[in-house]
């Protein structure tokens, strides 16, 4: 069922284990999760229960070491008090996944270091310190949507579309003579980014950047 934008859904999951949880409540859930999740069905991007606490898995490694019980090694945020941590678990230990929620929103302005996002139907804002929006700070101007996670009702991480349009600050002069077809030059773009980009390329126009790579793909 389509949800509008400014509904709450139910984050993708991650494999048969997630899909099996979707369009239960979260009462009916929960036993489910601490029967069926173990350490081993960690990845990033999750949330989890911790230590009382809840916390988004930044990054998760499973290792086996020699003749040793295999293990998962993650790194983990806090969404409490923000701080990050290295964490080992057992790769049979019982894991509590929380459900995450995902809400499309707009990027509106900067509030001191904090990246301020609106829904653009109920208007309602959401304030993001740095670390939380990260290297996607390259690519937020003015309006630009993005889709935000939430669990238990905290934004805890943005995702970019996976390109955007940006506008070109400054882009030096090519150098004459030179017209091989992949020669690039450095530009500049309006979020203070640098990229490399094709020659013919000036200052003031529109060109497309993908975000997952930050690599230029064309003009606007």
């Amino acid at each position: 069922m389509k949800n509008s934008n400014s509904e709450l859904a139910i984050t993708p999951g991650y494999g048969i284990f997630h899909a099996l949880l979707s369009g239960l409540s979260m009462a009916d859930k929960r036993p489910f999760l601490e029967y069926m999740a173990t350490a081993n069905d960690i990845r990033r991007g999750m949330a989890i229960s911790y230590n009382g606490d809840v916390a988004v898995v930044l990054d998760s490694q499973h290792r086996t070491p020699g003749n040793l019980r295999a293990f998962v090694q993650a790194t983990i945020r806090s969404i409490r008090t923000g701080k990050s941590s290295d964490v080992r678990f057992s790769s049979t230990e019982k894991i509590e996944v929380i459900p995450m929620n995902t809400r499309r929103m707009d990027f509106s302005y900067k509030d001191g270091d904090d990246y301020v996002f609106s829904d653009p139907e109920t208007f309602e804002t959401v304030n993001l310190p740095p670390e939380i929006v990260g290297d996607a700070k390259h690519y937020l101007v003015e309006n630009q949507p993005v889709t935000v996670t939430f669990v238990e009702d905290k934004a805890v991480s943005i995702e970019l579309p996976s390109s955007v349009v940006l506008t070109v600050k400054d882009a030096p002069e090519g150098i004459r003579g030179d017209s091989a077809n992949n020669v690039q030059k450095p530009i500049v773009l309006e979020t203070g980014i640098t990229v490399q980009a094709p020659l013919f390329i000036k200052t003031g126009e529109k060109i497309k950047i993908d975000t997952r790579t930050g690599k230029y793909m064309e003009r606007a």
